[in-house]
This record gives structure tokens, sequence and C-alpha cells, in this order.
């Protein structure tokens, strides 16, 4: 299993708000917290299949433009 990481670093005299919201930008972009809400509940075979090929067009119709 691929673990995801999203790290950062507070630099100095920097206030914790901007640190949070460049954090929250990672996780963001890295697909953690689409990850930890789709194993929030069981999938079924079937409903993972059609995701995956839900996002197979997407990602190929992005690809296209």
């Amino acid at each position: 299993m691929k673990v995801k990481v999203a790290d950062v670093k507070v630099l100095k005299d920097e206030p914790i708000e901007k640190a949070l919201k460049r954090f929250q930008k990672k996780c963001q972009e890295s697909g953690i917290i689409k990850e930890i809400k789709r194993r929030r509940a069981y999938e079924k075979p079937s409903e993972k299949r059609k995701r995956k090929a839900a996002e197979a067009r997407r990602k190929q119709r992005r690809r296209s433009k």
C-alpha cells in the first residue's frame, strides 16, 4: 500500500494559521482527504469498479482537451 504524506515546516515568524492553510492545501492536492472519506465505509466491489471507471473517464476527458 502506498502511504501518502503531507508535511509542512512552519517558517520563522509565520502565523500558525498560514501554516495550517498550507498543510490543508497539501492534503487536498495529495488526495489524503478524499482517501479518508472513501475509507469511512465499506465499498462493494461493483461500486469500486464504477468509481474507477468514472475516474478513468474524467482523466481521459481532461487529457483530450
